[in-house]
């Protein structure tokens, strides 16, 4: 009888299971730099700035246009909107710390948001999902602002290299 020949094995499987079994906390992301965290902190804030502002801008102008209750139903959507936006940073600051929790409670709040504003007699379904949704516009702006605006003498450019 001959003898059965070895089985196959990966070595970058072997590889990935020397590395994965080093870890005794079971974190598979290496730790975030102090600067790297500054920055998305500074990020956050800016979102946040941007998302404040385009609120206020946008609240005046439809008091001015339509009516002060509609103007109030945007700001209860556009104030959801802002807790909505911390939320997802505190989630995505907490990526790779070894919280496997989902984004239930971002989605209850929308949920909520929404049900209140169709239950409630003087809430406006619209208006009030447009001011949550202030957010994503401030976020699209934000980053339209950064990618067309040149970098500043303090930053290393391309073209200097």
């Amino acid at each position: 009888m001959a003898p059965l020949p070895p089985p196959y094995t990966n070595p970058a499987a072997e590889a990935e299971a020397e590395i994965d079994s080093g870890s005794t906390d079971g974190q598979t992301l290496p730790p975030a730099s102090t600067a790297a965290m500054e920055e998305y902190f500074q990020l956050q804030q800016n979102l946040l700035l941007c998302t404040l502002a385009f609120t206020g801008v946008i609240f005046v102008s439809v008091w001015l246009v339509y009516s002060l209750p509609i103007a109030l139903n945007y700001l209860i959507g556009a104030c959801g909107g802002v807790v909505y936006l911390r939320m997802l940073a505190k989630s995505v600051a907490n990526i790779g710390r070894g919280s496997s929790r989902l984004g239930s409670g971002r989605l209850a709040l929308v949920v909520g948001l929404v049900l209140v504003s169709t239950r409630w007699e003087h809430l406006q379904v619209i208006p009030v999902f447009l001011g949550f949704l202030t957010y994503k516009g401030a976020l699209i702006a934000y980053t339209l602002w950064t990618a067309v605006l040149p970098k500043s003498p303090a930053e290393p450019s391309e073209a200097s290299s």
